[in-house]
């Protein structure tokens, strides 16, 4: 690995119901400070309007509040749905969040993971995706273009339609990928980024290489070049300093995230598998979905995904999913920090090779210095004996 591998987080958020929404949120905002001190890259915050659990119904408002508490890093939607919204107000508010936040934010879309979130704006599966395409067709016009943008479909009637403010920077957009092309199609399309959201499942792992190969493809028929230090995988983990260690920190929330992803929310994509917390971190460590353990296993699951992809990806994001208690979410973060981001950054062999060639050469060095020593002692008995 040659280029340096960026590292942040996708929350969507997850958040057990009943509890206090107020502190959930503000815990949550909490943690993106604690990532821009132990330098993340990026941070990207969901949308969603129901099965009680991811509790942000606007990443735009997140980004904003999180922007004014932390100094260095990036902030995306992670992800607009859409279909949801009318595409003009969508590329004006990404816009003004471009603007103050000095370009910073960064804008992620996709169609809408949640059935209950269309149905109350009469909204069904079958029609998010091609609605995702067209509206991210307007979108890419307007930031790309001054030309006025004028379309109509079902759902919205656009006349002559203009940003009011043009961006404050090349900002990112990517468009989010779990196991159909959609995803990767339009990322090529647009010759955009791409949020292989389901990069560690079964069918988004075997899909990886695939998934590049029609970005690719769609890329050349459009005459879209692409990069692939913009396309961002996503995976679950948590680290402590044991892999027991992490095993009991997990037992703290980890059945609830499960039994949302069994029972409540209709995403058929995170089939997860298992009935008690053992099961469940069975299943994560054995299928692959991510890691609960040390360090150590979360640089190999990196490299896995890195051979996996063909080719390599510019950001590894970790799934934020409050399997543990808030301060041993906070130390799984600084771990991997201390520990993972050195070697895929360029860090870890210098200060290595630098500690090897010292060991190397110290008996040499130690018995040259320890002469050294004794040759002073020798001149100062001399220079001192001829005094009296």
């Amino acid at each position: 690995m040659t280029q340096r591998l960026r590292f942040g987080i996708f929350m969507a958020p997850f958040h057990k119901p009943g509890i206090n929404p107020t502190l959930a949120l503000e815990q949550d905002l909490e943690l993106v400070q604690w990532l821009d001190r132990c330098g993340y890259d990026e941070a990207w915050f969901g949308e969603h309007h129901s099965a009680g659990t991811e509790i942000s119904a606007s990443p735009e408002i997140f980004i904003a509040v999180a922007a004014e508490r932390t100094k260095h890093i990036k902030l995306g939607t992670g992800v607009v749905s859409l279909s949801y919204h009318n595409p003009l107000w969508v590329a004006e508010r990404l816009v003004m969040l471009d603007h103050i936040t000095r370009g910073r934010a960064m804008l992620g879309v996709g169609p809408g993971s949640l059935p209950t979130d269309g149905i109350m704006i009469g909204l069904s599966q079958s029609q998010t995706r091609l609605l995702l395409e067209e509206s991210l067709s307007v979108i890419m016009r307007l930031l790309t273009s001054e030309e006025p943008v004028t379309f109509k479909n079902d759902r919205w009637d656009l006349r002559e339609a203009r940003l009011h403010l043009r961006p404050y920077s090349n900002f990112d957009v990517a468009v989010a990928a779990v196991a159909s092309p959609t995803g990767a199609k339009l990322a090529g399309r647009h010759g955009i980024g791409m949020l292989s959201i389901g990069a560690t499942l079964a069918a988004g792992f075997d899909a990886l290489a695939l998934h590049w190969s029609v970005l690719q493809e769609e890329a050349r028929v459009h005459g879209k070049t692409v990069d692939r230090s913009k396309w961002r995988l996503v995976g679950p983990m948590h680290i402590a300093e044991t892999r027991e260690q992490a095993y009991r920190d997990v037992e703290y929330g980890i059945e609830h995230w499960f039994k949302y992803f069994q029972g409540v929310a209709a995403f058929p994509q995170m089939a997860m598998q298992g009935g008690n917390a053992k099961e469940m971190i069975d299943f994560i460590n054995d299928s692959g979905v991510g890691v609960i353990g040390t360090p150590e296993m979360a640089a190999a699951q990196i490299e896995r995904l890195w051979a996996q992809s063909a080719g390599g990806f510019g950001c590894y994001m970790l799934l934020a999913h409050n399997w543990a208690n808030f301060e041993a979410t906070k130390r799984s973060y600084d771990l991997l920090a201390r520990h993972v981001f050195p070697r895929f950054q360029g860090q870890h062999h210098a200060t290595m090779d630098a500690a090897a060639r010292a060991a190397a050469a110290r008996p040499e060095l130690a018995d040259t210095h320890s002469k050294a020593v004794e040759a002073a002692r020798e001149r100062y008995a001399a220079e001192t004996s001829t005094r009296h």
